[in-house]
């Protein structure tokens, strides 16, 4: 079985086993660990911290008919659009390179997922962002579509530039058990580590939508394993032992909607709709959802709002913090 990627701070280790992922997340949930300090030194006011969980071509409108009590209880009490725009084309590379980034494939490059023309040095990750204005930030990304953490040529969105980076491909593994391994190995980093700001991706929902071409049982049975997911990083954090000191904010997002026939990357409603959750108790003071227009490159403009990144002119950014209303400055 092929290892784990990882980078940095993280020891190499084999993959989780399936059959053992469900009971070492609920010990996970159950046991404590070491955390980063959480009242700021300087403010004294809680430590803000971001989690984004990214989860691959989930259509909102189906979203909404699967059963899915993570998702459901954290947009209960946060902050949820299922009307957010994503980019033209609606395909991954572009997408997730929008979310990510804060700006539309015209500046970072990347039209397709070749991701030939990517330019992520002039336009870096929002978890980089963070760590050149705040080095001490712990930065953590888990994910299973290697094109966002190993390209040929080099220069990912994603880089060993992160305290802590965790990779495994979906294609050799299957994507329902490497989502859950990525899941698992999150889980047990953001339970126990010093870390303030986390990206996961999630892949099965899109993979499976296109390996049977269709919105149908197949698709909402891994959207529904995708909550399950959830259910588990929101558990980890909940079990830090600083974690009622700290200013968590979850955001989860998609990149992309989809046709019927599983199929993106056109133009259509369908396609190009994407969800917006945001959960946490800064959410409480937020426009409301609907007040003006959501797209997919406000999600890293938020976590760097919330995490107190002032805005850099140079980054040259297209999205804002969800946080602010339309007009503000």
């Amino acid at each position: 079985m092929t290892d784990l990627m990882t980078t940095r701070t993280c020891p190499r280790s084999r993959a989780v086993p399936a059959a053992l992922l469900l009971p070492l997340v609920c010990s996970i949930a159950l046991g404590g660990g070491a955390c980063s300090p959480s009242p700021d030194a300087t403010s004294g006011r809680p430590a803000a911290k971001v989690l984004l969980i990214g989860i691959d071509g989930v259509r909102p409108d189906v979203l909404a008919e699967v059963s899915t009590p993570a998702i459901d209880s954290l947009a209960a009490g946060g902050w949820y659009t299922a009307e957010a725009r994503t980019t033209t084309p609606s395909v991954s590379g572009p997408s997730w390179s929008s979310m990510l980034t804060g700006v539309w494939p015209a500046k970072h490059g990347v039209l397709d997922n070749g991701f030939e023309g990517r330019r992520y040095e002039e336009y870096p990750a929002f978890l980089t962002l963070a760590e050149r204005h705040r080095p001490e930030l712990g930065t953590f990304a888990a994910l299973d579509w290697m094109p966002l953490a190993s390209l040929e040529g080099g220069r990912p969105v994603l880089t060993d530039a992160l305290d802590t980076l965790v990779a495994v491909d979906g294609y050799e593994f299957g994507w329902a058990e490497a989502d859950s391994i990525i899941a698992t190995r999150a889980a047990q980093h953001l339970a126990a580590a010093e870390v303030d700001a986390a990206f996961v991706y999630l892949g099965n929902p899109d993979e499976t939508s296109h390996r049977h071409g269709s919105i149908g049982v197949e698709y909402r049975d891994a959207i529904a394993l995708s909550d399950r997911h959830v259910g588990w990083l929101v558990n980890a954090l909940r079990a830090r032992p600083a974690y009622r000191e700290e200013d968590w904010l979850v955001l989860i997002s998609t990149d992309h909607g989809r046709r019927e026939d599983g199929g993106h990357g056109g133009d259509s409603p369908e396609e190009m709709t994407i969800f917006i959750l945001a959960s946490g108790p800064s959410t409480a003071g937020w426009p409301r959802p609907g007040s003006r227009p959501t797209y997919i490159v406000d999600v890293p403009a938020t976590a760097l709002h919330h995490l107190g990144v002032p805005p850099d002119p140079g980054a040259g950014l297209d999205g804002e913090s969800l946080a602010r209303a339309g007009d503000d400055p």
